[in-house]
């Protein structure tokens, strides 16, 4: 069961601030996916994504992360160093896993919809391949996102995922909660001083998809 301490529930509230702040204009529905892989020496990998939908009636599509500052004129260094410091709170949610002697997860997914805020947290095994990291990611967009595969390509993902997934002992667990906040979209006025020049952010994209979606955000620390 999530012991869910005074310092956890501020990092909830934490990250949903800076949700807030980096998604531009209205919208309806975000979900957002990050793991955390420990490696050998200390050393952190990941990934980070998530895809929200814009009020409105027709036409309604989800726009992926890294498509907001070509669609709403962002500076695009600049956003992503604010969608950095998204991922380094996460990273610090985990970290307070540890200090309280919780089960350490690897990936969870974040889902914010009718005023509601929940973290889906998992525990599965994940390999850390760009391969599996692309099979995952269609499949995700898949169950939460309802994006049927387009291609062959995209079908044969799902497949290789649900083939190779490598259950955990731990069953998920999940914190459904209120939102803490009331939106705010001024993403330009967000203040990134405690963002370090050492940080790395990398693509990882497909010829064949990068007009589709420009997949994940993947951090070496």
């Amino acid at each position: 069961m999530l012991n869910n301490t005074k310092r956890i529930k501020e990092l909830y509230e934490e990250i949903q601030r800076k949700i807030f702040y980096i998604v531009p204009g209205k919208w309806d529905e975000l979900y957002l996916y990050a793991s955390i892989i420990d490696r050998l020496g200390k050393v952190q990998t990941g990934e980070m994504y998530f895809y929200f939908m814009p009020k409105g009636i027709l036409k309604r599509k989800f726009i992926n992360v890294y498509e907001v500052p070509a669609k709403y004129d962002i500076e695009e260094e600049e956003y992503l160093k604010l969608v950095e410091l998204l991922y380094d709170c996460i990273k610090k949610l985990r970290e307070e896993f540890a200090k309280t002697k919780q089960a350490i997860w690897s990936n969870i997914t974040i889902t914010i919809k009718n005023s509601r805020f929940k973290i889906e947290y998992n525990y599965d095994k994940i390999l850390g391949t760009q391969e599996s990291y692309y099979n995952h990611h269609i499949f995700w967009r898949y169950k939460y996102l309802n994006i049927e595969p387009h291609s062959k390509k995209e079908r044969q993902a799902i497949e290789q995922y649900l083939n190779n997934q490598r259950p955990s002992e731990k069953k998920d667990e999940e914190y459904d909660t209120g939102i803490y906040l009331k939106r705010k979209t001024n993403i330009i006025t967000y203040d990134t001083t405690d963002f370090k020049s050492t940080q790395r952010v990398e693509y990882l994209a497909t010829k064949q998809e990068t007009k589709k979606v420009k997949n994940q955000i993947l951090c070496n620390k």
